[in-house]
């Protein structure tokens, strides 16, 4: 595998003609862990949420070095355990998984967030079984905290993994 150290992405802030993307994403294969393919209008709000502007921000994901879209990435405000937090999800297209890429997104993503302030947590909620995910998560500095159990999407409910990261201190929380 790849150093992912060495691996050089770009997070470009997602805009009106990024739908095409969500499209992409919307296949079994990148949905198998979040509840399958959503509906053309499920789609549709999801980007209207991406376009608007909010407290978080969505990224497409590019190539450093030659500016191909290889997935998405983004962060957001999240009700956990009495408080507000940062949560973060991604998706890289099957042509490019593998390579190291979500990872050096989501580093790149942490820096993001900790700009953005507002929040001292960032935290990703991939599902136990999801083992790539989870490994992104492992890699990119995040702490596992434990499990948790999720409704995503609504009525589907699932079990996470919690993973966090403490922008505070610039670097894995150790706790």
């Amino acid at each position: 595998m790849e150093n992912t150290r060495e691996r050089h992405v770009l997070l470009v802030p997602w805009a009106e003609d990024d739908f095409w993307l969500l499209r992409r994403t919307n296949s079994p294969e990148m949905t198998r862990f979040l509840g399958g393919p959503e509906t053309e209008e499920q789609l549709a709000g999801r980007h209207r949420r991406y376009v608007e502007p909010s407290a978080g921000r969505m990224y497409r994901v590019t190539l450093g070095d030659g500016g191909e879209t290889v997935g998405s990435i983004g962060f957001w405000e999240q009700s956990w355990q009495d408080g507000t937090v940062w949560e973060t999800g991604w998706g890289v297209l099957p042509g490019f998984q593998g390579r190291g890429l979500a990872v050096a997104a989501a580093r790149a993503l942490v820096e993001e967030a900790r700009a953005a302030g507002r929040h001292r947590y960032l935290h990703a909620f991939p599902k136990v079984s999801h083992a790539a995910s989870n490994a992104v998560c492992r890699s990119a500095g995040f702490t596992l905290r434990g499990q948790a159990d999720f409704e995503y999407p609504k009525g589907n409910p699932i079990r996470s993994n919690d993973w966090r990261y403490d922008l505070a201190a610039g670097a894995e929380d150790g706790d």
